[in-house]
């Protein structure tokens, strides 16, 4: 595991690096101090030609080492601190997803979603704090707040990524913690017609866990870029389609509930375990088109269009059984305790519940924009930009039970405290269909469950700016302008109580193989289709309650802002070139949102009620770049920064309630009325460069939250609303909900390394390392003053280590990117929002390929890559290892693929 904090790997090659590597560009920077202001002039305009041929033939180099210049280029040029991941060729980011190449950057961690990497935090802050743009556009979201599944985008039609670390004024839509940037190629800047095909196989190590569920997959794309009428019009086309199949092994403890064992109080007993074998088909078809018009130079137009579909179907089979928190014996003598904690033990009565689950979700996202710029007479510019971004996910969570029609059996479990996995030997064989009936085991007054989460999300923006640039003097040119955005999102999940037409009843019918859940130790459980099951077999009760209404809502937000921004360029002394930005963001929203009350859970009864509000923000930034000789960059950031509020937080909902035994009303809910996060940042990065081959930087940040948002109780006045016959004592009770609070702070340092070994001897030529370390500390407490939980997202330690070597068409590629326990989002129960506290993580990826360097396959390559090569577990813990709440192990995934570009 890499972990600079223990072995210094960055400030050794700092310090290295600086005694022996040759400058490539000190002779540049030492002349540059005797040139004229003419001569600069001249140069200034042969270096802009240069970096444009150079960008026009980028297409022409392949290869690991190129993705990695592309983006140290896409660092050294931006004002902001930013972090970049470039495509290696056409179609080929270096990573499987867009997720996992964003997650190696500094400070950046992704947390993983049914084997994937999915989500990001940004410096120890949670999705809920960035903001995602596709072509500098925010988008929509499938996921229940404003955070992007980023797996919802193919990386093969993605060219690059840039991660703003600290704003400017300019960057509409930024976020808290930081921005990230997605960007689609533009195909004026080719020089010639692409054409690229990429195909691959892969493979899940753990097999095929459930019957007709495959565990081998593929994956196709194609790209195509050309030019025409004399090179004024642009055309890029890609499509990337994705076959994965996903397997897991999944244990879930319900919790440890303290009980007096063998005399011992407070022995923390596993409250019911849970086994699972999950199969899953992940298919995802992406399409990007871009169309580029350039007349002259006087007029360009982009237009941009973005789509994806991704629907996926799990099957799930599984053993749920009831231990500490049932009517199960303790068989005496039997029990084994360590540190407090039950690790052991043979219990008598239990009474498991067989499930048969399917969940099927269609997720799609649609992008357009469309992008106008103008050139004027006088340094005059002028831009229109017009976007729609929107995202749909439509689920159906299908729950379907079964077991024995009336004896109970024994079961003995072991813990090993190592893994944090337990071992349940049963007397029953549960893949018998002459012992197991579909019925209702666990006596919960119900034969299965349904649910149909719906998510809406649609945001339109009009941006409208101008730009005077000045061919003299320390200012280099004022932007200014005006964004308008509109967005809508609503969630809708109507449930449901399935009952058996005659219960018990036999699934013979429907019968299939049995799920191997081996690695609890239980042989197996029995296995049915479960969509003829519940197609033939059930039928629907509706459930119509509180927590179901609270469910549902809508938020509305108007977010206008208007920027000013002057941009500064300026040499100091002889050797030093300072470039920067100073500006301000003014930026209102309005808000509101639609959502329901009700009153002692009434069956049936829901009241639609609203509310909102709206408030102003300035955010002024600042930016400043020294470059010093030898291409050493020391650069500044400070800026007020905002998140608004979660969209779950801001809804319209309220429950009230009088509690029967204590006759006190309560109630919770959304507030419409939040506030944004708000926040001032501070940061320092020192960068040195060696060509554009790599470069070493140290980075430190400091954000002083300024209000935080969570759960306050309040005092409330109840009365007029009825009280259900249950005479409260008081009409005056606790309402909680979400409030605008005290903030704290979040500061941390980051070191990254990016070197081609070569530079210190040509032995190594080929050979270079990517690494990077980032420890963030806060003080922030989530849950109000006093509280301890952490904040969510925050890993103190995050370390990435990439080794690679590329030389006469051979490439190979070692990763692993490793994060600290933290605090993360799940979809939890009833299909909502639930924060679980995740055991740290290594994950190491290898790949290995070879590109033909002539003859009739030149430009063909063979790639082959492992992702999970250790098969790393992903853990939930309730305080420590020996009360672990869920164990996955994903397996490992091989691909094996080809790459053709002519």
């Amino acid at each position: 595991m890499f972990t600079a904090k223990r072995n210094l790997l960055s400030v050794a090659l700092v310090s290295a690096i600086a005694m022996m590597a040759t400058d490539a560009r000190a002779q540049a920077d030492d002349q540059s101090a005797e040139k004229t202001e003419e001569q600069a002039k001249a140069e200034a305009a042969a270096k802009a030609k240069a970096e444009k041929d150079k960008e026009l033939s980028t297409v022409e180099v392949v290869g690991i080492r190129s993705g990695i210049e592309r983006a140290i280029d896409l660092k050294y040029d931006e004002t902001s601190i930013v972090e970049a991941v470039s495509a290696e060729d056409i179609g080929k980011l270096p990573d499987a997803s867009i997720a996992e190449s964003i997650a190696r950057l500094p400070g950046l961690a992704a947390q993983r979603v049914q084997g994937r990497a999915s989500t990001i935090a940004i410096r120890g802050l949670a999705g809920d704090f960035a903001t995602t743009l596709l072509n500098g556009r925010e988008q929509a979201s499938i996921g229940d707040n404003r955070g992007v599944e980023f797996d919802q985008y193919p990386s093969e039609l993605l060219s690059s990524a840039l991660v703003y670390k600290t704003p400017d004024a300019g960057l509409v839509g930024q976020g808290l913690s930081g921005t990230v940037d997605l960007r689609t190629v533009r195909p004026l800047t080719y020089s010639e017609r692409t054409f690229a095909v990429n195909a691959r196989l892969e493979k899940n190590s753990l097999g095929e866990l459930n019957p007709g569920v495959d565990d081998f997959g593929n994956r196709f794309s194609a790209s195509y870029i050309d030019q025409f009428a004399d090179d004024t019009v642009g055309l890029a086309i890609g499509y990337a389609r994705l076959d994965n199949p996903g397997q897991a092994q999944r244990w879930n403890a319900w919790g440890y509930p303290s009980g007096t064992i063998n005399g011992q109080a407070d022995v923390r007993v596993i409250g019911g375990s849970e086994s699972w074998s999950t199969s899953t088909d992940n298919v995802r078809d992406g399409l990007m088109a871009v169309l580029e018009y350039q007349p002259n130079d006087l007029y360009s137009t982009v237009l941009d269009v973005y789509y994806s579909q991704f629907d996926k179907a799990e099957t799930t089979r599984a053993l749920q059984v009831g231990l500490g928190w049932s009517g199960a014996t303790l068989r005496p003598g039997t029990a084994v305790v360590q540190d407090g904690v039950l690790i052991g033990a043979t219990l008598d009565g239990v009474r498991p519940v067989l499930r048969n689950d399917l969940n099927e979700r269609e997720d799609s996202l649609f992008a357009v924009g469309w992008n106008n710029k103008f050139n004027f007479a006088d340094n005059w510019t002028a831009e229109a930009d017009f976007s729609l971004s929107s995202a749909d996910r439509d689920e159906t969570i299908l729950e379907t039970y079964s077991g024995t029609t009336g004896a109970t059996d024994t079961v003995v479990y072991t813990l090993d405290p190592e893994t944090g996995l337990p071992t349940l030997d049963f007397g029953f064989d549960y893949t018998d269909p002459n012992i197991i009936q579909l019925t209702d085991p666990g006596g919960w007054g119900q034969d299965g469950y349904i649910k149909f989460p719906e998510v809406k999300d649609d945001l339109k923006s009009v941006k409208l700016a101008a730009n005077r640039s000045f061919d003299a003097g320390f200012v280099s040119g004022l932007e200014f302008g005006v964004n308008f955005a509109d967005r809508e999102k609503s969630r809708n999940v109507p449930e449901a109580f399935l009952d058996l037409l005659s219960r018990p009843s036999s699934a013979s019918g429907v019968l299939t193989s049995p799920a191997d859940l081996s690695f609890t130790g239980i042989p197996g459980v029995i296995g049915y289709d479960v969509r003829d099951a519940f197609n033939s077999l059930y039928r629907l009760r509706g459930n119509i309650n509180g927590d179901i209404a609270n469910k549902n809502w809508t938020v509305n937000e108007n977010v206008d802002t208007l920027f000013v921004q002057m941009n500064m360029e300026t040499e100091i002394g002889e050797s030093v070139f300072m470039k920067g930005n100073i500006g301000f963001q003014h930026i209102r929203t309005d808000q509101d949102s639609v959502g329901f009350q009700v009153v002692n859970d009434a069956a049936g009864v829901a009241t639609e009620i609203s509310g909102g509000t709206s408030y102003n923000d300035t955010l002024p930034s600042l930016n400043l770049n020294f470059t010093f000789p030898h291409e050493q960059v020391l650069r500044l950031g400070a800026a007020k920064q905002m998140a608004r509020a979660r969209l779950d937080q801001l809804r319209a909902n309220s429950r009230f309630a009088v509690d029967q035994t204590s006759r006190l009303w309560s109630g919770s809910g959304g507030n419409p009325e939040l506030e944004p996060w708000r926040a001032t940042a501070l940061d320092i990065s020192y960068e040195k460069y060696f060509g554009t081959s790599g470069y070493v930087s140290l980075a430190a940040f400091h954000k002083d939250l300024e209000t935080y948002i969570y759960e306050i109780p309040i005092t409330y006045d109840f009365s007029g609303l009825d009280d259900g016959g249950r005479n409260p004592i008081s009409d005056i009770g606790q309402f909680t909900r979400p409030a605008n609070g005290e903030g704290g702070t979040i500061k941390g340092t980051e070191i990254a390394v990016s070197i081609p070994l070569d530079l210190f001897t040509q032995k190594l030529e080929g050979f270079g390392i990517v690494a990077n370390y980032s420890d963030t500390s806060s003080s922030i407490e989530p849950n109000g003053p006093g509280s301890t939980q952490p904040l969510p997202g925050l890993s103190k330690y995050v370390s990435n280590l990439t080794a690679y070597f590329e030389r006469y068409g051979f490439s190979t590629r070692v990763s692993q990117r490793h994060r600290s326990q933290f605090l993360g989002e799940i979809q939890g129960f009833g299909a909502d929002r639930s924060l679980v506290l995740i055991r740290g993580e290594t994950l190491l990826d290898f790949q290995a390929g070879y590109t033909f360097q002539s003859g009739m396959f030149k430009d063909a390559s063979v790639l082959l890559q492992v992702y999970n090569v250790t098969d790393e577990p992903y853990r939930e813990v309730f305080e420590g290892a020996l009360t672990p709440k869920t164990y996955n192990e994903y397996g490992r995934t091989y691909l094996l693929g080809v790459t053709y570009k002519f």
